[in-house]
């Protein structure tokens, strides 16, 4: 028989600070993870790179292919827990509400970035910004807005975004979909392992589609089960050990990753991928631990500071605002940076730390001028 589950609602505050802390963190650090200025701009945990390792190339890859892989997953985790605080509701009643929160914010956006785009390949130099970035691309000869077909456009809009980042919300809002199914599966007694097993599998297979993932969600199952069997989440009785062996792994196989990627095919051929995909999985693994057990101390005073906690009403506002537009920045950053000694490396931490103030500036005059209107934007996030 399947067990039934009946936990309370009440989520401590420090749990939920904590949550807080890490959702704004992680948007942070993606908006970092989009700013990566390589030649090789569109990485997979995969990724091989053809170019010089340098302390730039190694730095950039080892961050942003590396250590900050984790945080994805970190988010995933977060709201399944959180969404499976909430079993008093339907769960018809609150796929209603995400149809506001998350389908509509996510068409908003994309709706933005396309109208964006488009304007900005009227004009000769946002034009060349727009085609050297690649991210309006279909094939060699189309690499504009303006080469799509009607239908092309459409799967832009629908499912392939500009705007490359918000197919978070899109799967989210199929895994909340499908919450009471994965909610059965974990809590079966026998169903349960055949359900993780099969998980793992797409995991650690980097599954991927328009509608789903194989990462996304275990990690979301993974916060369910987490919130249905009350692990302690909130344990520091091994947190030395935790920073020493989980955060060492986490730096050894991100360093380990990122030598591969630069050496590794030249030395294994085709062999290199596998060993890739196995690290890049340690580090999700070791990050996610090292992280969320490590830096209590940190999140504790940074939400002990109100203008900390201020900013953290934008995380929603700065993950949907922050791309494409970091990434038609990139080529014209670098080539403003370009007379200056480690221009690259200077350039992957100033776009970055502009578009997020950017984000914080207008995601605040908009809230105050139109707070309507930013509701629907941020699908009622970040207006207490």
């Amino acid at each position: 028989m399947t067990k039934q589950y009946n936990k309370p609602l009440h989520l401590a505050n420090s749990i939920s600070d904590k949550f807080k802390w890490w959702v704004f963190i992680s948007i942070i650090l993606i908006v970092f993870l989009h700013g990566y200025n390589l030649q090789q701009r569109f990485l997979q945990p995969w990724t091989t790179v053809q170019e010089a390792l340098t302390p730039t190339t190694f730095t950039e890859y080892f961050i942003a292919n590396g250590v900050l892989r984790f945080l994805i997953p970190m988010l995933f985790a977060i709201s399944g827990f959180l969404y499976a605080l909430h079993d008093q509701m339907p769960n018809s009643r609150r796929i209603r509400r995400r149809l506001r929160t998350l389908l509509l914010p996510y068409l908003i956006w994309s709706t933005f970035a396309i109208v964006m785009t488009w304007l900005l390949e009227l004009f000769p130099y946002t034009r060349n910004m727009v085609f050297t970035s690649g991210i309006a691309y279909i094939d060699d000869n189309r690499r504009l807005l303006h080469d799509y077909r009607w239908f092309e456009l459409l799967r832009s809009w629908l499912f392939s975004t500009i705007a490359y980042q918000l197919w978070f919300l899109r799967v989210l809002f199929i895994y909340n979909l499908v919450y009471p199914l994965l909610r059965w599966c974990i809590g079966h007694p026998i169903v349960k392992w055949i359900f993780w097993v099969v998980l793992l599998l797409l995991w650690m297979g980097s599954f991927e589609s328009v509608v789903a993932e194989g990462e996304g969600l275990l990690f979301f199952s993974f916060g369910i089960w987490i919130q249905k069997t009350n692990f302690n989440i909130d344990s520091t009785a091994y947190r030395k050990r935790i920073i020493l062996v989980w955060a060492g792994l986490l730096i050894a196989s991100a360093a380990a990753k990122t030598w591969l990627a630069f050496k590794g095919q030249a030395m294994l051929g085709n062999q290199v991928f596998p060993a890739i995909i196995l690290l890049h999985k340690s580090t999700v693994a070791s990050g996610l631990i090292a992280g969320w057990f490590g830096l209590d101390g940190l999140s504790r005073w940074c939400m002990h500071n109100r203008l900390f906690v201020a900013l953290t009403a934008f995380s929603f506002f700065i993950y949907t605002f922050h791309t494409p537009l970091v990434g038609y920045a990139i080529n014209p950053m670098l080539s403003w940076l370009y007379p200056l000694a480690a221009y690259r490396l200077l350039g992957f931490l100033l776009l970055p730390l502009t578009v997020i103030a950017l984000s914080i500036g207008l995601g605040a005059l908009f809230r105050r001028i139109a707070p309507g209107a930013y509701r629907r934007l941020t699908g009622g996030r970040g207006l207490a």
